[in-house]
């Protein structure tokens, strides 16, 4: 494998904290397993301590070559902790199925993870921040940055954007079907793989977005105006708002103009 016309390892060199110990057999340290996980994926959960607290916080995430980035707000205490050089711990996990035995004790799931350890530094390069956010936007929706509007210098200023090097990792994977005790397999019971795959739903017509923007922009004003009256603060996370009917759990549903269907949950804050 070759990188700026040096030969790069294929492999992650195993250290103490990503060696597995239980079913090693399921670990890779093959760089290109493990970009092909945090590739797929959307979310990562990210570990460290603060103020003697162990703390995991979910947020998106993109990668370039040998380094992960993360970002947010530069008033996120996540970013503020770890732009101080402690130590992070970052996992992606894809669940590719669930695993259904003849015993509940063997029951299982089919999954790819990625665990990463490191150190995360801020990026200050105004061209590694730049080129960092277009690769946010590719890899949740390949081309779409070309399609917005950039970020301007004071949404820039507002974003903090972290680094963390892949030079500590490891991959875990599971595949296949139940494995049972052997005097289970005569009992009169189902058991195999029931895949799970992540899909997207059909985008609504660009006249149902703008119906969408028009009537959520005021009934976010009035359910904020409401909330506030009713606590004297701003809401918080879960009041929420939605448009176009509602499902039990407080969802969106919009409805398209070709009857596609799509969820959507609608947050005040």
């Amino acid at each position: 494998m070759k990188e700026c016309g040096m030969i790069r390892a294929t492999t992650i060199s195993p250290t103490k904290r990503t060696t597995l110990n239980r079913l090693p057999k399921r670990a890779t340290y093959e760089r290109d397993n493990i970009y092909q996980i945090l590739d797929e994926g959307f979310v990562c959960h990210v570990g460290f301590i603060v103020d003697g607290q162990p703390v995991v916080i979910p947020t998106a995430y993109g990668r370039a070559k040998d380094i992960l980035y993360i970002h947010g707000s530069v008033a996120s205490r996540m970013l503020r902790a770890l732009a101080d050089g402690i130590q992070v711990c970052v996992t992606v996990t894809l669940v590719d199925g669930l695993v259904l035995a003849r015993s509940t004790f063997h029951h299982s799931m089919n999954y790819r993870s990625v665990v990463v350890f490191g150190t995360a530094s801020v990026v200050k390069d105004a061209m590694e921040k730049a080129k960092a956010l277009l690769t946010f936007s590719e890899h949740v929706i390949p081309g779409r940055w070309s399609e917005v509007r950039e970020p301007n210098e004071d949404e820039l200023k507002k974003t903090l954007v972290l680094r963390i090097p892949l030079t500590e990792a490891s991959a875990k994977s599971r595949s296949g079907p139940p494995i049972d005790d052997e005097a289970d397999y005569t009992l009169p019971v189902w058991a195999g793989e029931l895949p799970l795959r992540l899909v997207t739903y059909k985008r609504p017509p660009t006249s149902e977005i703008t119906r969408f923007k028009a009537a959520s922009s005021q009934s976010h004003r009035d359910g904020l105006a409401t909330a506030i009256g009713k606590r004297g603060r701003h809401p918080g996370i879960g009041d929420t708002h939605s448009y176009f009917g509602q499902s039990a759990s407080g969802s969106s549903i919009l409805s398209g103009a070709d009857g596609s269907r799509a969820w959507s949950s609608v947050w005040c804050g």
